[in-house]
């Protein structure tokens, strides 16, 4: 055998190798809450209910981006919204997503019409990271963020620094960062733009 065939065949040995350590790595997904349960939660108060699709644009982007440090991975975000009887807006739920090491967290937040946090919901996450995040949801520690807009302060609880392992304060704070995120993306599109629905 030559030498370039020896090498070829490690090459995609090792290629092969590291394809089977990544994808090992990341565990089945657990999932807390279903879509549905989550928005009804968050959307409670509400009769009619509709879909408010927002595609951002270069310069919400950039807002995004000079406000909070954060740049927006998707271009696209969906609201979830409820009204009362009358057409007036009682919530709106939005799902956010970070691809962290050990798999996806995935958080609803819900919104009231002026913006600021009514509550948020860890609804899926790995296998892996369940034990790192049960300690957070036990505490409901999302509740800690109720009432904070967009430039509220979101960092974790002396409380909860004090109570998790580096771990669990790792993904607090990715948590904590989509409910964020969620009031951001929220102002710069909902709160701005008219709507006709």
């Amino acid at each position: 055998m030559s030498r370039f065939s020896v090498s070829l065949l490690g090459g995609v040995g090792l290629i092969v190798l590291a394809a089977g350590l990544v994808s090992a790595h990341v565990t089945p997904p657990v999932v807390l809450a279903s879509d549905r349960d989550a928005v009804a939660g968050l959307l409670s108060g509400s009769r009619r209910f509709f879909v408010r699709e927002v595609r951002l644009s270069g310069a919400e982007r950039d807002a995004i981006q000079k406000q909070s440090g954060w740049t927006p991975n998707e271009d696209f975000y969906r609201f979830y919204l409820g009204r009362d009887d009358q057409g007036a807006l009682v919530a709106s739920t939005i799902f956010m997503t970070e691809y962290t090491l050990h798999g996806p967290v995935r958080v609803a937040v819900g919104l009231n019409p002026d913006g600021k946090v009514k509550g948020a919901q860890v609804v899926e996450i790995t296998e892996e990271t369940y034990p790192w995040v049960k300690p957070l949801i036990d505490q409901d520690f999302a509740r800690d963020y109720v009432g904070q807009g967009s430039t509220g302060r979101y960092t974790l609880s002396d409380k909860l620094r004090a109570a998790g392992d580096s771990m669990t304060q790792f993904y607090g704070q990715v948590i904590v960062s989509l409910i964020q995120r969620a009031a951001i993306l929220y102002d710069t599109t909902v709160l701005k733009r008219p709507t006709s629905g």
